[in-house]
């Protein structure tokens, strides 16, 4: 069940904000892309994986060994079913900028504005992007962005939350040790939902928020 604190002027502002945006109709040149985080553990099996037999299930011992966290950017596109994830090692404001100068140059090269939905994460903040890229670059990058920040306690209205439940549940609940192995089933998930350009289907709408909250 959501958490909803107070609503507040605010909370109310950024909330139509994002439900205003997703109701946008698709514009290849203004895409709507939602972005989010989660970190997870690697893990190793400690004693060897006895395969599958007749009458037997694949049988995994319960003891691992831990091989380090790592963190997957989510970046998706509802109404167009394009998605990208980016592994990295951290999860700072270098590495969150350095996704917005992908997003801008190298995902959506030729759009005139790309609208960005992200929650309130302390690292998602447009001084990284001065911090890595210098004023002329993060600049142009702003000038080719629209971020719209969730209200605060209220990530669920990202729809990436969404893609990384589906991520995680098909590929990150398995057992992965290593970064090879990681990345083979992450590119084969991204590539099977990208070339069935599988969508979002979101139906939380502007009125609908103002029926459940009881909004003027």
């Amino acid at each position: 069940m959501w958490v909803i604190p107070e609503i507040t002027p605010e909370f109310e502002e950024r909330m139509m904000d994002v439900l205003n945006t997703y109701e946008k109709p698709y514009n290849a040149d203004q895409p709507v892309i939602c972005l989010d985080e989660k970190n997870h553990q690697l893990l190793s099996n400690t004693r060897k994986t006895l395969p599958a037999s007749p009458g037997k299930c694949r049988r995994i011992d319960y003891e691992y060994r831990r091989e380090g966290v790592r963190n997957e950017f989510v970046v998706v596109e509802p109404k167009a079913g394009r998605r990208h994830i980016r592994t990295t090692k951290t999860r700072t404001g270098r590495d969150w900028a350095k996704l917005i100068h992908f997003i801008a140059f190298k995902m959506y090269p030729d759009a005139s504005l790309i609208h960005i939905i992200l929650d309130n994460l302390n690292t998602h903040n447009i001084v990284y992007l001065y911090e890595v890229y210098g004023n002329d670059i993060a600049e142009e990058i702003l000038s080719r962005i629209s971020l719209h920040n969730t209200p605060k306690h209220a990530s669920w209205l990202d729809m990436a939350e969404i893609e990384i439940g589906i991520f995680t549940k098909q590929v990150l609940k398995k057992r992965i040790s290593d970064d090879k192995t990681l990345k083979i089933a992450k590119d084969a998930y991204v590539n099977r939902r990208n070339r069935v350009k599988a969508k979002i289907n979101w139906k939380f709408s502007k009125e609908k928020a103002r029926e459940i909250f009881k909004l003027g």
